[in-house]
């Protein structure tokens, strides 16, 4: 009975034992991952214009960068704004630009993956960072292209800014720097704009702006810093050859793109189509066709156009001049050249009817008998008479008129006889 007792009792101290030496191995597995040295991050940071490089190191061993896939991620968030920004690295810097922001926060944490399978080992906890850049005096700067050559930039000055500083305005493109050609001025005559014309752009290629604030009385002076893709700020002009017409009972609108300083492709542009009475529309294409039930006496057409595809634009071009479409006039001159062709149908199907029953086409086609001889004799009679009168009548007046010598009689005798022999009336007149 002892022997009994005794195997159970055995066998509940095993169980016990073999669950402490399972919980310990847990235990030390999980102290060489989560129990290890906590990770950590030191960040700094060092200028370099247009922004700051934000830099940062680890206490990994280098046992654990061999053996682990390493990567960091780093959000920040500019001051007075919103908009987080959040990405995975895998090298220790990221430069910011900080873009006429007055410094952002930031923070940093790093990352543990095991090579096979991309489980995440290990983590650091976030390590945050504060930069605060030095006093920005400027707001709302924005800059546009137009008309293929035309820059114009923009500010206001804040009302915290000192009283005696001034603002200039250059920008540096292809390798190359440009001063300001013309500045707008406010009331208080401070630099306000720029106006730049005559300004050719390479799409690829960045522009980089600077805007220095100069302190008069001190000579003190700071620099910010955007930069802009020249496509990205690019205003087109509205769409062209904007023409209308109907086909198949609807309206077809079609147009050709703006010139522009980047791709002219087709597939780059996204349109927009307004019609009186009717929504806007977006169109990727270069027509726009929609049937005209039940329409408006009147209405007109208009089309506006920006990038969207080739590279992101938010800037819509100016609507085009309307096209005027009247559609119940279009009906009706449709319906009136129908009805023309049909009644001129039918009136030429009644006129060859009665032609037919009349004989008009037998009357208007008979051909035109020919003159008999005794009228071609009769003519030539007439003629002759007519010749002699004229003669005996000439005859008279020469006699009457003039007393010649019978050798001038005897001349004009001659004359008269071979002026009868050359119009062949001398044998007529011997008969």
């Amino acid at each position: 009975m002892a022997h009994v007792t005794v195997i159970p009792i055995m066998l509940i101290i095993s169980f016990f034992q073999c669950k402490t030496l399972f919980s310990s191995s847990l235990a030390s597995e999980q102290q060489d991952v989560g129990d290890a040295p906590e990770l950590h991050n030191t960040v700094w940071i060092s200028k370099h214009e247009p922004g700051v490089i934000l830099s940062w190191n680890n206490n990994l061993t280098k046992e654990e960068t061999e053996k682990y896939t390493v990567k960091y991620i780093l959000s920040y968030k500019f001051f007075n704004t919103t908009h987080e920004n959040e990405e995975r690295l895998q090298k220790k810097k990221k430069r910011i630009n900080l873009n006429l922001h007055s410094g952002f926060n930031a923070k940093v944490k790093t990352q543990l993956f095991a090579k096979e399978t991309d489980d995440v080992i290990k983590e650091s906890g976030w390590t945050a960072f504060t930069y605060k850049a030095p006093p920005v005096y400027i707001q709302n700067f924005s800059c546009i292209i137009y008309n293929i050559s035309f820059f114009n930039c923009t500010w206001y000055i804040k009302a915290e800014a000192p009283e005696d500083i001034q603002i200039f305005f250059s920008y540096r493109h292809i390798g190359k720097d440009f001063d300001c050609q013309q500045y707008i001025k406010n009331a208080r005559k401070k630099n306000i704009g720029c106006h730049m014309k005559e300004i050719y752009f390479q799409p690829s290629r960045k522009i980089n702006l600077n805007i220095t604030v100069r302190g008069m009385k001190n000579n003190s002076r700071l620099s910010y810093y955007k930069i802009f893709t020249p496509q990205t700020i690019e205003k087109l002009n509205p769409p062209i050859n904007i023409s209308v017409s109907l086909e198949n009972r609807s309206i077809q609108i079609h147009w050709k793109p703006p010139p522009t300083i980047g791709s002219a492709s087709s597939k780059c542009f996204l349109y927009e189509v307004k019609i009186t009475d009717r929504k806007i529309v977006n169109v990727t294409g270069e027509k726009y066709e929609y049937p005209f039930h039940k329409p408006a006496r009147k209405c007109a057409a208009q089309v506006r156009v920006k990038k969207e595809k080739c590279i992101r634009n938010k800037i819509w071009s100016e609507w085009s001049e309307p096209v005027f479409i009247d559609h119940e006039k279009t009906v009706d001159v449709i319906l009136l050249s129908l009805t023309l062709f049909c009644l001129l149908i039918f009136l030429g199907g009644l006129l060859i009817r009665a032609c037919k029953r009349y004989q008009c086409l037998e009357v208007i086609t008979m051909p035109v008998p020919h003159p008999s001889d005794n009228i071609k004799t009769w003519l030539a009679a007439d003629d002759t008479t007519r010749y002699w009168n004229q003669m005996s009548v000439q005859r008279e007046m020469y006699s009457d008129a003039t007393m010649g010598t019978p050798e001038e009689n005897r001349d004009e005798n001659i004359q008269q006889q071979k002026c009868l022999k050359e119009s062949g009336l001398e044998d007529l007149q011997g008969q």
